[in-house]
């Protein structure tokens, strides 16, 4: 039995119960939340393996929180799942943009919901080689720690934005078309709906978040993306 904590943070009660209930049965252990406030509070001493978040709450929404973790050292590596009624494509690539890992729309599946958050925690917290540090220029990727300094700065990364930045690396000025990037188990695990704005995203920032070192990431034009020098 796993013994993830997994928090929920959603104003409707009947969802964090629905929520709850589901991930309880599988042996997750779950903390609840109706409002943000509460659950920013709470991380200041615990941190989970997994935010289920709601967008639309009361006073701080959940993009806010999104950002807010995403921005400190302690939560920055905690993957987020987003759930909210909020379906357009634009509200997805929002969600996205700010470092959720996973984005589920109500009325939704419990059952897709508990596949999805297994599915992430697999993806994030995949073991890596022995050879865990790899340099280039002035980037350094610990491969066991999942962190990643340009000229010894650390860089806050969102799971999959690591792991992108990984595969490129590990196929430094090799091109990997998108196609390639969707397939690749090693950053998606069985997630099916993954598309090449996806990709996009992640890679717009990537560049911004390692700054010059950004620069490494080179687009292909009409193939896809490679890592070099």
């Amino acid at each position: 039995m796993t013994e993830k904590l997994i928090t929920i943070v959603d104003d409707e009660e009947d969802i964090v119960k629905l929520v709850s209930h589901h991930l309880k049965r599988e042996g997750f252990k779950v903390k609840e939340f109706h409002n943000g406030r509460d659950f920013l509070s709470y991380i200041e001493s615990v941190v989970p393996d997994l935010a289920v978040l709601d967008i639309m709450l009361p006073g701080i929404d959940g993009l806010e929180i999104c950002r807010i973790l995403k921005n400190k050292s302690t939560t920055a590596s905690v993957p987020i799942i987003m759930l909210t009624a909020k379906a357009s494509e634009a509200d997805v690539v929002v969600g996205l943009e700010l470092g959720a890992d996973d984005y589920i729309v109500k009325p939704f599946s419990p059952r897709e919901l508990v596949a999805r958050v297994k599915t992430v925690l697999r993806r994030t917290g995949a073991k890596e080689s022995d050879d865990n540090i790899i340099k280039i220029g002035p980037l350094t990727i610990n491969t066991e720690k999942y962190e990643v300094s340009v000229d010894n700065e650390k860089v806050l990364l969102t799971t999959t934005e690591f792991k992108i930045l990984e595969v490129l690396a590990d196929g430094k000025g090799r091109v990997f078309t998108r196609d390639q990037l969707l397939k690749k188990k090693r950053l998606w695990g069985d997630d099916k709906l993954v598309y090449d704005r996806t990709i996009d995203v992640h890679i717009k920032n990537l560049r911004e978040k390692l700054g010059a070192a950004g620069n490494m990431i080179k687009t292909v034009r009409s193939i896809g993306y490679k890592l070099e020098e």
